[in-house]
């Protein structure tokens, strides 16, 4: 999540598509975590293969939200709290991570959402709307 937050203050301050790499890494971290989780945990391939798809959906979100829209990014950081909150938190996932991890990856990804939703704006390019 630290990694998360620096690319916040990177989109804001060392250039679009630094912080757009940044928010974009950041997306695939947030979902990763979860898959080394299940890796160091006593789960069943299976799960290893629903952690590996997971990350697979949100790294592609990262992807198409790095050079082309904001709202692919805004869609993956708007998600993956439903990852955090039905699958590891109350679901099936319950116990593969540490405790304090959903509940503070679901409040981190809401503001990074919302973060990306007031820079952009509803602004499909590149470049952040004109008045941030």
């Amino acid at each position: 999540m630290g990694l998360s937050l620096i690319a916040l203050l990177l989109s804001r301050f060392a250039g679009e598509i630094v912080g757009r790499t940044a928010l974009s890494t950041g997306l695939f971290t947030a979902a990763g975590a979860y898959f080394g989780f299940a890796v160091v945990a006593p789960v069943s391939p299976i799960w290893w293969l629903i952690e590996v798809l997971q990350c697979v959906a949100f790294g592609a979100l990262g992807l198409l939200g790095w050079r082309g829209s904001a709202k692919w990014l805004l869609l993956g950081w708007a998600l993956h709290p439903v990852w955090d909150f039905v699958i590891h938190y109350v679901g099936p996932g319950r116990g593969i991570s540490p405790e304090f991890y959903a509940p503070a990856c679901l409040s981190f990804d809401l503001i990074v959402a919302a973060y990306i939703l007031i820079r952009y704006r509803g602004s499909s390019d590149l470049i952040p709307t004109p008045e941030r």
